[in-house]
């Protein structure tokens, strides 16, 4: 990864290399920690903007919520704290890693009374699935490991042990060759990819996973308003992997992948030839307005830097 030259680590910049935690920290031997992924772009005018930082930050503070963390700092102080460490890092561009984490004290899985540490680091970082699947749609397989059980696990937390789940998907669908996995609940319906959102089209009609079995993805909630606001029927509902190898289009969302669509599943095309289909195509293309300032309608979406 490229670094930058300072990261924000409870209330104060440090720089890079000296940003370190203790090797009996808690996080780091249990995973009860919880993240965001946030990004800056840079807009038409020349200023740089973060977007849906509330919304965001707001994610971050309800996980933690829901792991029953308590952060030494609200909302507003991390979001600062967000934009404060792109400003000392001069970067016109970036992700945003805001992470809170329980620090070295008591060990055990039970243990309450360690202290709570939260961090903001941020990094220039292209296109997540690579520039030419972000224009030209990835290959993705069906993985053997599931979407946890709403009753396995928090859905509605973005917490940081979760996600090994996700690096077993993610390690074999590379090993195998693809991209990227296709995750399927435990019912055997698709639920989404590793770290993103998914969504199918067919005959004009959009679908995407039940807000009720994922994580609600900040990128989610912003391609289905501007579907929407595109007179797409958006239907939020359970739908088969086979449903995905006969769709016209499919994708997948996420402040990382932004808009990637998926030229194919298992090995079978996805519409007439795997090429991103209009609908992606144009979603894609309004996202990237909206993030680089170039639609007044979604200025709220935006805080600059």
């Amino acid at each position: 990864m490229e670094t930058a030259e300072f990261i924000w680590m409870d209330g104060a910049l440090v720089p890079w290399d000296e940003a370190k935690v203790h090797v009996l920290a808690h996080t780091l031997h249990y995973g009860l920690g919880a993240f965001e992924g946030i990004r800056c772009y840079r807009c038409a005018d020349g200023r740089s903007a973060v977007f849906r930082l509330p919304e965001h930050i707001e994610r971050l503070v309800q996980s933690l919520h829901i792991l029953g963390v308590k952060a030494p700092f609200d909302e507003g102080q991390i979001a600062d704290a967000c934009l404060e460490t792109i400003r000392a890092n001069k970067l016109e561009e970036c992700y945003i890693r805001p992470l809170v984490f329980l620090g070295a004290g008591e060990m055990g899985l039970a243990a309450t009374s360690n202290p709570v540490h939260v961090v903001v680091s941020v990094w220039p970082w292209g296109s997540y699935l690579g520039e030419d699947g972000l224009a030209n749609g990835i290959r993705v397989v069906t993985s053997s490991f599931q979407r946890f059980h709403i009753n396995t696990l928090m859905t509605k937390a973005k917490a940081s042990g979760h996600y090994v789940n996700s690096i077993l998907a993610s390690r074999e669908a590379r090993n195998a060759g693809y991209d990227e996995s296709l995750m399927l609940d435990v019912d055997g319906y698709a639920a989404e990819g590793c770290g993103e959102n998914l969504f199918i089209a067919r005959r004009g009609v959009v679908k995407t996973t039940p807000i009720a079995t994922v994580l609600g993805g900040v990128t989610r909630d912003t391609a289905i308003e501007l579907l929407k606001a595109d007179g797409i029927d958006v239907v939020e509902e359970r739908f088969t992997r086979d449903e995905v190898y006969i769709a016209d289009e499919a994708f997948l969302t996420g402040t990382a992948a932004e808009i990637t669509p998926i030229r194919s599943l298992d090995d079978r095309v996805v519409g007439n030839d795997g090429s991103p289909g209009p609908i992606t195509k144009k979603l894609q293309s309004e996202y990237f307005d909206v993030t680089k300032g170039k639609r007044p309608d979604h200025s709220e979406w935006l805080t600059y830097v």
